[in-house]
C-alpha cells in the first residue's frame, strides 16, 4: 500500500489538482474583491473591521499556496497551509448551515452572471476531500518535477 501511495506520478497528480483548484479559486476572488467581501460577510462570523483585509489577503494566500504546490516548493508547508484553510472553510460552512443560512459559499466565481455555489453538505464533502488530498501531499511529498529538486541539483553542481 505504501508503494502505491508513494508513487511519484500519483503525488504529482494530487499536487497539481489541489494547486490548480486553489489558483482557480483565488483568481476569481482577486478579480472581484468586493463580491468576495460580500460572500464573507454573508457568513456573519467576522467583525466588519477584519472583513475587507480578509477579502483582500485571503485570495492572495490561496494563489501563493496553489502556485507553490504546482511548482513543488515547500510541499509539506504549503499542504499544511492549504489544509488549515480548508478546515477553516469547513468550519465556516458548518456554522452557516447550523444557522440555516442559504448563501453562496464564496468558493469560486464572484461575478454576478456566474453560477452560484451554495453552501451545503456537498461543499463540506468537497472540502473534506481536498483536505484529505492535502494530508496526502503532506505525508508523501514527492520531489518529482519540483523547483526545489532543481535548486538542490544546482547547489550540488556548484559545490
Amino acid at each position: 500500500m505504501k508503494r502505491i501511495l508513494s508513487n511519484p506520478a500519483l503525488s504529482l497528480a494530487v499536487r497539481l489538482t489541489v494547486g490548480l483548484i486553489f489558483i482557480a479559486a483565488a483568481v476569481d476572488k482577486i478579480a472581484v474583491p468586493d463580491a468576495f467581501a460580500k460572500s464573507i460577510s454573508n457568513y456573519q462570523i467576522m467583525p466588519l473591521y477584519l472583513l475587507h483585509i480578509s477579502a483582500i489577503t485571503l485570495p492572495w494566500i490561496e494563489l501563493l499556496v496553489g502556485l507553490m504546490l504546482v511548482l513543488g516548493v515547500r510541499l509539506r508547508a504549503n499542504a499544511a497551509i492549504a489544509g488549515v484553510l480548508l478546515l477553516t472553510f469547513i468550519a465556516a460552512i458548518l456554522w452557516a448551515l447550523s444557522q440555516d443560512y442559504n448563501i453562496n459559499c464564496g468558493c469560486f466565481a464572484q461575478k454576478p452572471d456566474a453560477p452560484q455555489h451554495k453552501i451545503g453538505a456537498q461543499k463540506v464533502f468537497e472540502n473534506i476531500g481536498l483536505t484529505a488530498l492535502c494530508a496526502y501531499i503532506f505525508m508523501f511529498p514527492s520531489s518529482v518535477v519540483t523547483l526545489e529538486r532543481f535548486a538542490i541539483a544546482e547547489r550540488e553542481i556548484a559545490a
